[in-house]
């Protein structure tokens, strides 16, 4: 993604308070790049990023910064600070919601690889929908 575009993103938004809703059609391999962005990226291991059936998951407190996989069949793989690492297969939904509680978002499967992407999410999380390649520039022309 071009810096111009996150440029744009920001300008867009900047005088923009609160949160937009999305209700988006999102690939499991999609959210999942999205899932890393936001709370493993500098710290995942280079063959858990390799391997797409490793999720993220982040108990969170008070029911902010949750990240939880839901999937016909899970194994937990390792802690590292507070993200375990689980291996999943059937993924089923996922849910997120940042650590500052302005981004709540649920991913539901739809099909074998796809699923609807909904709720509301901040500025920052844009970018990072945007980066993850969920949000494209003429979705993100229409939010």
């Amino acid at each position: 993604m071009g810096n111009l575009f996150k440029e744009l993103c920001l300008k867009y938004f900047f005088g923009v308070r609160g949160t937009v809703q999305v209700d988006l059609p999102c690939s499991l391999q999609a959210l999942r790049r999205f899932l890393i962005l936001c709370c493993c990226q500098s710290f995942l291991p280079e063959e858990y990023l390799r391997d797409s059936s490793i999720f993220p998951e982040r108990l969170g407190e008070e029911g902010k910064g949750v990240i939880y996989v839901e999937a016909v069949d899970k194994v937990s793989l390792k802690q590292i600070r507070d993200v375990l690492f689980v291996k999943a297969s059937e993924v089923i939904g996922a849910t997120y919601t940042s650590k500052s509680g302005s981004t709540r978002l649920r991913w539901d499967r739809t099909s074998e690889h796809m699923g609807r992407l909904k709720g509301e999410a901040s500025v920052n999380a844009v970018l990072k929908l945007v980066e993850a390649g969920i949000i494209s520039e003429e979705i993100f022309k229409e939010l």
